[in-house]
């Protein structure tokens, strides 16, 4: 799953949320819990605005030491990675759809980051780009 590092900073009474490598989102929010699932919300809408341009959507950097992360799940994660293969390889999503024999509204789902998929079928579609590109699971102990 990808992970971006979040600053976190009191600004009155809220919370201020912002993403140094993704400087359309930010938010606030009362509280710790809030403002980290605001965070996140936040994050998937910047990324909403990169896919309706066009835009490859920027990798996370590594978090400084002691540096809050913003967890995207698993299905946002393969999105965002599809999403920045088919711009590097140029690949528009009616193309998609004919090299997975799909059609053009199930390939516009594909790149729909709202959209539920199954996470087969984003794997699917980076094995039909040829990208080399795996999804690997990783299992983390609870604390």
């Amino acid at each position: 799953m990808l992970a971006y590092p979040v600053n976190i900073k009191k600004d009155g009474k809220f919370l201020m949320a912002t993403f140094d490598d993704v400087p359309e989102a930010g938010t606030n929010g009362i509280g710790l819990d809030e403002t980290m699932s605001m965070a996140a919300d936040a994050l998937i809408t910047a990324f909403d605005f990169y896919f309706s341009k066009g835009k490859a959507i920027p990798k996370p950097s590594k978090p400084k030491d002691g540096q809050r992360v913003v967890m995207l799940p698993i299905s946002v994660s393969a999105k965002v990675l599809l999403w920045n293969e088919m711009i590097r390889q140029n690949v528009k999503p009616a193309e998609l759809a004919r090299r997975m024999g799909i059609t053009r509204q199930a390939a516009q789902r594909l790149t729909d980051i709202r959209h539920t998929t199954k996470i087969d079928t984003i794997a699917e579609a980076m094995e039909v780009l040829g990208s080399g590109v795996r999804l690997v699971v990783k299992t983390v102990a609870a604390a």
